[in-house]
């Protein structure tokens, strides 16, 4: 028996979207997309190499208040290489979320190692501080500085944290704690562009930080991502490996390490340059929906995850937590027959079959969250797509 009549969420998303299929996230292309697409066209670099990817790497810098951003060719990309820089390499571990998409993972076994799973907190749907601190001091010790894990013997050699739909994890507690077990801290801030902590944009806490531009984010290159970081050194690097690790000759071809080829084409560099600038309205615009979402769940009585008081969320997915599994899925069902997207949180990486093994502290929370949360329409409403209007 269901707690709120479903059809009142369906005729509310009507309201902000229109009649027709209405899909969870869609990308808005309003600005000086397709000027810049012939531009990169007319000037011959369209792959790998032009003015277009310095150009968006120096915005996502300056928009997120970091020194240095190195675009890639996707997300998961630059999280593998943001571990890697960070220090990870084969049999280590790395301390992350079960409730998160695979792509975190993912790169976390590209590098050879073996992510530890944690439990996340139930407001911020991320990692959790209290669960961490717990996890860290019963199962971790400490040999000439370096934390290892009393379990499996392998050394704990990053955390990832991950601001999950864009609201912002409780990332300076976990950034106090690591820093107690000389864990380095590596953001997984793929969905997060434009959320910030005290005035802080997400992915300048830790050394490192990960941030996707796939189709479906905030502001999209069509696929890309970017390592976001403050340290110059770590930045040369990054910039080195993601483009085959190739010494820089006019005509020589002399590579000193294994690279990868992870380089953004400068045409999805293009894009991302367009949408940049259409970021801050867009922002606004998602800010106001997500507004109108909370004022209406609150009426109904149905949870609204939102960001914590002084932190900012981008509002990329909007989320509702819902009483029980079966309600989830009877909401999920009636949602798309009537052909408003909405989705359930992703799988727990625990219950996967390529990481049942993983050790982890229970995932209470996570096991709760993932029975009751949903995704429900998070786009720029269409009539506003045009002006971004309010």
């Amino acid at each position: 028996m269901s707690s709120f009549d479903f059809s009142l969420v369906v005729d509310e998303v009507r309201t902000i979207y229109g009649k027709g299929f209405i899909p969870l996230h869609r990308p808005v292309f309003v600005g000086n997309e397709k000027k810049y697409l012939i531009e990169c066209i007319d000037s011959n670099f369209v792959s790998s190499v032009g003015e277009k990817v310095c150009e968006f790497e120096r915005r996502v810098a300056e928009f997120t208040g970091v020194k240095y951003a190195i675009a890639t060719v996707n997300g998961t990309a630059a999280l593998q290489v943001s571990l890697q820089l960070a220090g990870v390499v084969r049999n280590d571990e790395v301390i992350t979320q079960a409730l998160t998409f695979i792509a975190t993972c993912n790169a976390v076994t590209y590098c050879g190692a073996y992510p530890v799973f944690v439990d996340v907190d139930m407001d911020t749907l991320g990692l959790s501080p209290d669960a961490l601190q717990f996890f860290l001091e019963n199962h971790v010790e400490m040999k000439s500085g370096v934390a290892f894990n009393k379990t499996t013997g392998r050394r704990i050699s990053a955390c990832v944290p991950m601001h999950t739909f864009g609201i912002p994890c409780r990332i300076n507690e976990i950034i106090r704690i690591c820093h107690e077990f000389n864990i380095p801290v590596v953001e997984d801030a793929a969905e997060s562009l434009g959320s910030y902590v005290n005035g802080k944009h997400t992915g300048s806490f830790g050394i490192l930080s990960a941030v996707s531009f796939n189709g479906n984010k905030i502001v999209t290159t069509g696929g890309g991502g970017m390592i976001l970081t403050n340290d110059e050194g770590l930045a040369v690097r990054a910039k080195h490996i993601t483009t085959t690790s190739k010494i820089a000759h006019p005509y020589e071809f002399n590579h000193d390490e294994i690279g990868y080829n992870f380089r953004l084409p400068n045409l999805n560099a293009a894009l991302g340059c367009a949408q940049m600038e259409m970021l801050p309205n867009i922002l606004l615009v998602k800010n106001n929906v997500a507004k109108r979402y909370q004022e209406f769940f609150n009426n109904i009585g149905v949870p609204f995850a939102k960001a914590l008081s002084g932190d900012i969320s981008n509002h990329w997915l909007n989320a509702i937590v819902l009483n029980s599994y079966e309600e989830r899925q009877a909401f999920l069902e009636f949602s798309n027959i009537e052909e408003v997207m909405t989705r359930p949180v992703w799988r727990l990486m625990t219950h996967l079959e390529m990481f049942k093994h993983c050790q982890h502290d229970g995932v209470k929370n996570s096991l709760w969250l993932e029975d009751r949360v949903v995704n429900i329409p998070s786009s720029v409403p269409y009539d506003k797509i045009d002006t971004l209007g309010v």
